[in-house]
């Protein structure tokens, strides 16, 4: 007899572990996600199953005799952290924390503790990356010792589970997720079956007991949290934590967050004696000095819906080697590239191409935001004419290809820091809506008028040609087309001055 043709049904199907893509046929790489090596074969023709009704654990009740109290906030004692999560810890909340190897998570969540177990609040920390002794010297630095502060080295997950029956605390914060493993589920620690287990236990004991769980969690060199994409799907709350190691300024921005706003920022500053919130970083990202310096300019960019004041600095020099350099640190090379190009087609700032270009933030903060194009190319044409801004002037708005000066979000507050911080000038595009009283507010519509805040340049003695500037470059005045100005603005002449 024939054997039978296996049908469709009958043939395999494939699964990407990650996000749930089937195919038909296997592959290397998920057309969906993007992640190599997991694209699983699921089995043929699946049995089919059926669900009786069950038992109801507790009876549906109309959603306004439903008690909102058990998801109250708690304040974590770190201001900043609580702006980032709306409030606080809300019990039977887990809250998982990714970033970079170094950047300051395991100290951040070591001073949660301390704050938490000062308030009568059973602490329980698990390290599965260290030793308990070396937890006790960065707890002794920190000054985050308490009776009710408990420590705990494991990297079992069915030890870990007897620790929260032993301990009984209202925090659990584990260091970090990918680095335990469960004994009845094969595969390393870190592996996809193994991060699905361990969160998925946590997560049932956090729900169960009301109690709030912090999870550490490590990043890819892309910056993407690794493990399973199921991972940010089974928590509440995806914190992102972010800084550069050579910098004293660390970020954390709320990715998810199921009891709060994911646009939040938080700002700490990292230094010998631990982390402490900023509630005002303003101050480093300026730099303090008497007198304005050509190539600097000052701009308030917003970090989720916090305005801070940020300066851009640019440096031109002539060019040793046929190809000129292009240096950024905190800047987008692709943006700044393309200022470069409006400045010498538009703003008519010519020779820029042939000189080497540096250009920087101050502080090691990232300005990625389209609001700080106007900045960026003051500060370029600053640095090329070899002359500074005025004082206390900022640049908000963004630049187009055309020359023209767009509207950003977000206007009001921007000008309401600056103006806070002591700075009185400003020049940002049109209809900025209600500004501070006593801020002389310049609307500029487009690049060639943002230019003529700059002084005229005094002409260098020696080999340069009538009609350069003191960088060396012809610099013809950009076309006055007509500015509208506020009514409690300063003429061109007081911003010169």
């Amino acid at each position: 007899m024939a054997a039978r043709t296996k049908s469709a049904k009958d043939r395999p199907s494939y699964r990407c572990t990650e996000c749930g893509w089937t195919t038909a046929k296997w592959l290397g790489r998920c057309p969906e996600c993007q992640a190599w090596g997991t694209v699983d074969e699921y089995g043929g023709a699946p049995a089919v199953r059926t669900t009786a009704a069950g038992r109801v654990s507790t009876a549906a009740l109309p959603i306004g005799q439903v008690d909102s109290r058990q998801a109250t906030a708690r304040s974590t004692g770190v201001p900043e952290l609580d702006r980032v999560l709306g409030g606080g810890l809300v019990p039977g909340a887990v809250v998982l924390l990714a970033g970079e190897p170094g950047v300051g998570k395991s100290t951040l969540l070591l001073d949660v503790a301390a704050k938490a177990a000062s308030e009568d609040h059973p602490t329980l920390y698990v390290t599965a990356e260290e030793s308990a002794s070396q937890v006790r010297l960065r707890a002794d630095r920190i000054k985050a010792l308490h009776d009710h502060l408990f420590l705990a080295a494991e990297t079992n997950l069915a030890s870990v589970l007897g620790h929260l029956d032993a301990v009984k605390p209202s925090l659990l914060i584990l260091d970090s997720v990918q680095t335990v493993a469960s004994p009845e589920i094969d595969g390393a620690p870190g592996g996809m079956a193994q991060v699905r287990e361990v969160a998925g236990a946590l997560i049932r004991a956090s729900k169960e007991r009301g109690m709030s769980t912090l999870l550490v969690g490590h990043v890819t060199k892309d910056g993407a949290i690794a493990g399973p994409r199921l991972l940010e799907h089974l928590v509440d709350v995806v914190l992102s934590f972010e800084g550069d190691r050579h910098a004293r300024l660390r970020l954390v921005r709320g990715v998810k967050n199921r009891y709060g706003a994911t646009d939040e920022v938080g700002c700490f500053e990292l230094h010998d004696e631990g982390i402490t919130g900023l509630a005002d970083p303003s101050g480093l990202f300026l730099t303090r000095r008497d007198a304005p310096v050509p190539g600097t300019c000052l701009t308030v960019t917003l970090e989720g819906r916090r305005p801070l004041v940020a300066e851009v600095q640019a440096l031109t020099v002539d060019s040793q080697i046929p190809s000129p350099r292009r240096t950024t640190s905190g800047l987008e090379t692709s943006r700044v590239s393309m200022m470069l190009a409006v400045l010498e087609q538009r703003g008519k700032i010519t020779a820029l191409g042939k000189r080497d270009i540096y250009s920087a933030t101050v502080g090691g903060v990232k300005l990625s935001e389209p609001a700080a194009d106007l900045a960026i190319a003051l500060a370029l044409a600053s640095a090329a004419s070899d002359t500074p801004l005025p004082k206390n002037l900022v640049a908000i708005g963004e630049v187009g290809l055309a020359g023209e000066v767009r509207r950003v979000t977000g206007v009001q507050r921007r000008l309401a820091e600056a103006y806070r911080l002591g700075f009185t000038q400003a020049l940002v595009p049109s209809d900025p809506g209600k500004i501070p009283t006593g801020m002389k507010v310049t609307e500029v519509a487009t690049l060639g008028d943002a230019l003529r805040v700059l002084p005229q340049g005094r002409q260098r003695s020696g080999s340069r040609a009538s009609g350069e500037g003191e960088s060396g470059a012809p610099v013809s005045p950009p076309r006055r087309a007509p500015s509208k100005e506020r009514a409690d603005a300063p003429r061109d002449g007081d911003l010169r001055r």
